[in-house]
């Protein structure tokens, strides 16, 4: 855990949420506390990396359907779900949404510790990638319309003469934007510029 960590307390029972409030505390990690699914998201900024510990029957929106609104607007926000009506249809639709784990309530404060340090480690992993995907397009998105062309070519195999007349350009012209691809994507080989693209998950 790092000193960046937070967790998001989110149940309309005071009791269970001030329990998981003191408990978080214990842990030295900085909490917020929300009564309700809509405070937490009309005040939730997408800070990162953190955990969401809900409830899943609240007098609203239900955790479960909070999960769903997080993950409609893309966030991949790691969630522990707590429930005191562990069926089946709810494990389900918890897990299927992405939750960490679900814990019946009373669970102990060694399973709940448990849970939340699991979420806070894989939201701060999943939040490098993020991290490290934005970076990698962003790169991509710093190449001319000309130079994704000839990038396109490259990562195709094409040779620099090849390209030239495909383009019908001149070779010099290509090798100079071929090194402005290989300038502006850091990149040190051919095999590295087809593993950015492949890993940022986009065609240049």
């Amino acid at each position: 855990m790092s000193r960046n960590d937070r967790v998001y307390i989110v149940d309309d029972d005071d009791a269970s949420r001030e329990a998981v409030e003191s408990l978080v505390g214990e842990m030295n990690v900085a909490s917020e506390s929300y009564g309700s699914a809509e405070e937490f998201l009309k005040d939730y900024q997408g800070e990162r990396p953190g955990c969401l510990v809900t409830d899943v029957r609240m007098l609203r929106m239900s955790g479960l359907e909070l999960q769903e609104e997080l993950k409609n607007r893309g966030c991949t926000l790691s969630v522990v779900v707590l429930t005191g009506f562990a069926e089946t249809p709810v494990v389900v639709r918890a897990i299927q949404n992405g939750a960490v784990t679900l814990l019946e309530k009373p669970c102990s404060n060694y399973e709940l510790w448990d849970a939340i340090r699991a979420g806070l480690a894989a939201d701060a992993e999943n939040y490098e990638k993020e991290q490290h995907l934005e970076r990698l397009r962003n790169r991509l998105d710093r190449l001319t319309p000309a130079e994704k062309k000839v990038l396109d070519r490259i990562i195709g195999g094409q040779a620099n003469k090849a390209i030239a007349a495909n383009l019908g350009i001149s070779t010099r012209t290509v090798e100079v934007r071929r090194q402005q691809i290989f300038s502006k994507l850091e990149a040190d080989s051919v095999a590295q510029l087809v593993h950015l693209v492949i890993e940022a998950g986009q065609s240049a």
